[in-house]
């Protein structure tokens, strides 16, 4: 039995943090219903190439384990079976534009007094305060929120993480608020009103860099792969291609200098503590940086992991889908698609009593569930 089995979840988002939150429920077993739009569905299905069988790779990462019914929200008739979904559902989660759904007889006072137990989640760009009304997109917050600001190379221009991590990141949040909001109701029988702000949830990431700067004043900035308060914890050239090298603490940096056979470096004074190698950060990483050089990245990596010391090669996406662990994991799954045939996609990183999390349900073509119109019956 999976942890949120029975639990009931009316899913009014699209796009990405949204429905990154309520896959997240979906594999935990909440039986998650998608309502999209009769003609064009979730704006992600429109992202692509690549596609398969008409899907989007976009959409299809993020949409496991869910239903979806097609209802036009701008009608009687679809106001009406969404209204009574929701006076039936344990959750209900969208990200419209603040107001929207208050606009259309959806908003959480009145879907309340229908279901009083009702877990209400809003995904907003902005939290309370002069922008609560503009939208939120994750370039956009990234941008805003400070992430560029401290992402990238000091020469270089600033850079976006690889993937929407605001929007992801916000999906968690959500996901996690929203459990915390189920226990409380298991305890007192009382819904709960959530919001969850793109913007600040971006600005709660900032984590040590923002404190940092909340302590001392002073931006760092953009410092490439380095950390701005532990060295050397970076990547290094090796003769064919970069490793990550993560030395956490003073032990670890003297087995390190052991492992590439610069024993001197390590009972160097200027290098004794990891302040003092926060101090003289350039002259160490130059030194490093000529033995690292000196030999290919799978010697380095072997070596130095021998040595006890966190150690890895960075990998291009085809390296991670060849890589061992990968392969072991259980992380990759064949799931079989109405549309696209067999798909090979990524599962869930949780375990449950040491088995992951099973993909139930591929994810689903528009409209594939209409019919069912939820299957929740009242008390069923």
């Amino acid at each position: 039995m999976l942890p949120l089995e029975g639990v009931r979840v009316l899913d009014l988002s699209r796009v990405l943090a949204g429905p990154y939150a309520t896959m997240v429920l979906a594999d935990l077993g909440a039986d998650v219903l998608k309502v999209e739009h009769p003609g064009r569905g979730d704006d992600t299905r429109h992202w692509g190439p690549p596609f398969a069988g008409g899907e989007s790779a976009y959409f299809l990462s993020i949409n496991r384990n869910k239903r979806s019914i097609a209802v036009d929200l701008k009608t009687p008739e679809g106001l009406e079976k969404v209204k009574g979904l929701a006076a039936r559902a344990d959750i209900v989660i969208e990200n419209m534009r603040r107001g929207a759904l208050l606009k259309l007889g959806l908003g959480y006072e009145v879907l309340k007094e229908l279901n009083p137990g009702l877990v209400y989640c809003s995904i907003t760009g902005f939290g309370p305060g002069p922008d609560e009304d503009r939208p939120g997109y994750d370039f956009l917050v990234q941008a805003r929120g400070g992430i560029m600001g401290i992402s990238g190379f000091p020469d270089g221009d600033p850079v976006k993480v690889g993937v929407a991590i605001a929007d992801i990141v916000c999906g968690l949040h959500a996901s996690t608020a929203i459990l915390a909001a189920l226990h409380r109701r298991a305890e007192s029988g009382e819904g709960a009103r959530l919001e969850v702000p793109l913007f600040e949830t971006q600005l709660g990431w900032l984590a040590n860099r923002a404190q940092e700067y909340l302590v001392s004043g002073e931006d760092k900035g953009r410092m490439g792969n380095a950390h701005p308060s532990i060295v050397p914890y970076q990547t290094f050239d090796a003769s064919d291609k970069p490793i990550a090298v993560a030395v956490g603490n003073d032990a670890q940096f003297a087995n390190l200098c052991r492992a590439i056979g610069r024993e001197d470096v390590a009972k160097d004074k200027r290098y004794a503590t990891n302040p003092d190698r926060v101090a003289n950060r350039e002259e160490l990483v130059a030194t490093l940086q000529e033995e690292f050089a000196r030999g290919t990245a799978d010697e380095w990596v072997e070596n130095i992991r021998e040595a006890g010391v966190p150690c890895g090669p960075v990998n291009t996406l085809a390296d991670v889908f060849s890589d061992d662990h990968v392969l072991a994991s259980g992380m990759l799954r064949n799931v079989e698609h109405p549309a696209a045939g067999t798909l090979k996609m990524l599962a869930s990183p949780i375990l449950v009593n040491g088995e992951r999390l099973p993909i139930r349900r591929p994810p689903p073509t528009l409209g594939q569930h209409t019919d069912e119109a939820g299957g929740w019956t009242p008390g069923g």
